[in-house]
């Protein structure tokens, strides 16, 4: 399968892993990033702190050669968890906390691996708010304010909250993913150039940038 960003993207043929295909820039993140990332997850453990961050396995690179040739090629793919393994999901969303062209056109009937956004959700929610207990809810605000100001610290953004809806055993299955993007000098010139864009001095149309910063991203993924 592939992915929106051109880039390569898997599952095991028994569902449990994915495999994203990384581009160079996300594998020299990840390299600083790891560290953190494991130690992160190491305090969590340690200390009975629930994380949705889904887990990552590794970052592995495979290498192909041409015996005629000579020519090779090196891909790193990240592999982490199914957040849908063994579950039987009726309808699952991708969340950034926007509505900026956040709507996907529902196909009709059960489409396999068809992933909403946030406008669908809400729209749905006014016919059919999910509804979730007081200590679960309690719970998750802990969960997503704890590891959004993790990745905000490591300057990661554009994450999103995975959610998916089993009816068969009434459960929300949900958990952070996307969140290996860090925001760099090329992100924060595009985040400056649309702003002045937006302030009307290049008589631009005042539009809110698709890039924002991570402690900003972070409270309004939340």
């Amino acid at each position: 399968m592939g992915g929106k960003s051109g880039l390569l993207f898997y599952k095991t043929t028994d569902d449990r892993f994915i495999l994203k295909q990384m581009s160079r820039f996300e594998y020299q993140s990840f390299l600083e990033f790891a560290p953190h990332y494991f130690q992160y997850l190491q305090q969590c453990v340690e200390k009975g702190e629930k994380t949705l961050l889904a887990k990552i396995v590794g970052v592995f690179k495979i290498a192909f050669k041409n015996s005629t040739t000579g020519h090779g090629m090196n891909l790193e793919f990240l592999v982490m968890e199914n957040l849908f393994f063994g579950k039987e999901v009726s309808k699952s969303y991708d969340l950034k906390g926007s509505i900026r062209n956040r709507l996907m056109a529902e196909a009709d009937g059960a489409v396999d691996g068809q992933v909403l956004l946030d406008e669908n959700l809400i729209r749905v929610s006014c016919e059919s708010p999910l509804y979730i207990g007081q200590a679960d809810k309690e719970a998750l605000n802990e969960a997503v304010q704890r590891d959004t100001a993790f990745l905000a610290k490591h300057e990661m953004m554009d994450y999103s909250l995975l959610a998916g809806i089993c009816l068969t055993n009434n459960e929300l299955v949900v958990g952070i993913i996307d969140y290996i993007r860090t925001f760099t000098w090329d992100k924060k010139l595009e985040t400056l150039v649309k702003s002045v864009k937006s302030s009307g001095v290049f008589g631009g149309q005042a539009k809110t940038p698709t890039v924002i910063k991570p402690d900003i991203y972070k409270d309004r993924f939340t």
